[in-house]
């Protein structure tokens, strides 16, 4: 018997036909429960949505978002791909490593700087040239448990619902910002995540100019109102004082709630403000209310654009180094022939320090660099030094080099500080 081979086809979303297929793919990966719908039509509507076609049905969906990610204290023009979906029809064609790879090369032809996404699990989409981001610290505890300073204390709050999103969208963008930390731009991700989770509500307070939120944080209690777990999903502030009343306020819910499940806030140690963590942890091993911890990195980035992130990025220290880069980039293989954008493989002149800057092409006095975009992203954020990247990524270069990047590049571990 002859198969006959399917027809596939990378397209733009069109709300008028796609809706229902691409709604199915959601159900099937798991994303939507049978009932649930709500949140989609605001993801769709502010997001660029392209289609992988089979058979003339959308059988895959890929929703990229604007946005901007931090180096030192320079935003660069970021592009999220927010959601992967791939109905049971399409599974393992390749279909939804092309088309993310359309939609990104689409992206960087509008001026992204760099991608991110976040993963199901590590390798697929170092395919497409992403690297493995920083750690994020979770801590599950009692929060009647948390130490604060003397003196410190929550207001009254004000309560905050789903409809608030607006509100606290601008709070997110408004908040203190990090190296490495990336933010959505459409206010519309703030309110399908506010939609996404059960039980979901926010605390704050309107001490910003004219009135607005100027730290809060939203909550999900997933059905378990009276004694949790809760899971803060983002915390909003702008200084150090806003911090602490944000935690006094998870202090004070300690009254009743037993557990509380948080990424640790960048720039502190979350440890050193919990009563006895290591003994509570032993104690409350097995139990439904359990303090423990654990790391994971679930996101990713890539460079989109090399000159344009080295130019805008500055070095902390006097230190300064000069190579060539020899970069490769496999989203080239996922990309067509014709596309106007194919990656940033090629070779650079780089020069790393003070003021850094890349330029097409070779200095045969200079020692060289071979690696991938996604060693390479890596090390531009500060993830892992070039002596680690040699143990673990394609990464070659003499050991005075690999020494001096380690000496040049000394950065503050980056912290996303949003989740997508």
């Amino acid at each position: 018997m002859r198969l006959q081979s399917a027809s596939m086809t990378i397209r733009p979303y069109n709300a008028d036909t796609d809706f229902e297929a691409t709604l199915r793919c959601w159900r099937e990966c798991g994303w939507l429960e049978a009932d649930q719908v709500d949140p989609l039509p605001l993801c769709l509507e502010n997001a660029r949505v392209l289609i992988g076609e089979v058979n003339g049905e959308a059988e895959t969906n890929v929703l990229n978002v604007s946005g901007t990610i931090r180096h030192g204290n320079e935003d660069l023009p970021l592009s999220v791909v927010t959601t992967v979906t791939t109905s049971r029809v399409a599974r393992r064609q390749g279909l939804a490593g092309r088309v993310t790879a359309q939609a990104i090369a689409r992206d960087a032809v509008d001026g992204a700087q760099v991608s991110a996404l976040g993963i199901f699990e590590q390798g697929f989409y170092n395919k497409l040239g992403f690297g493995t981001l920083s750690y994020d610290y979770i801590f599950e505890f009692d929060p009647a448990t948390l130490r604060l300073p003397d003196g410190v204390k929550a207001r009254p709050p004000r309560r905050l619902t789903k409809d608030d999103y607006e509100a606290m969208h601008a709070n997110r963008l408004a908040r203190r910002r990090g190296h490495g930390s990336c933010s959505l731009t459409p206010a519309a991700f703030s309110g399908a995540a506010g939609q996404w989770l059960k039980g979901g509500f926010g605390l704050g307070y309107f001490d910003g100019p004219d009135g607005a939120l100027s730290h809060h944080f939203w909550c999900a209690t997933n059905g378990k109102e009276e004694h949790g777990p809760y899971r803060i999903v983002w915390m909003a502030y702008r200084n150090d004082a806003q911090l602490l009343e944000l935690l006094a306020l998870l202090h004070g819910l300690g009254d009743q709630v037993r557990s509380i499940r948080m990424s640790q806030p960048p720039g502190i140690m979350l440890q050193d403000m919990l009563l006895r963590p290591m003994h509570r942890r032993a104690i409350t091993r097995g139990s439904d209310f359990k303090q423990d911890y654990w790391i994971a990195a679930w996101q990713q980035a890539r460079i989109c654009d090399v000159p344009g992130c080295l130019g805008r990025t500055k070095l902390p220290g006097g230190d300064s180094v000069r190579f060539n880069l020899k970069l490769s980039d496999p989203i080239e293989t996922w990309l067509p022939d014709d596309a106007p954008w194919r990656g940033v493989a090629g070779e650079y002149v780089v020069e790393l320090g003070p003021s850094c800057e890349a330029e097409s092409g070779r200095d045969d006095s200079l020692p060289t660099l071979t690696t991938s975009v996604n060693a390479l992203t890596r090390l531009w954020l500060g993830v892992v030094p070039a002596s680690g990247l040699t143990i673990t990524e394609h990464f070659d270069a003499s050991r005075e080099l690999i020494e001096r990047l380690d000496l040049v590049i000394r950065l503050p571990r980056p912290c996303v500080d949003w989740d997508f």
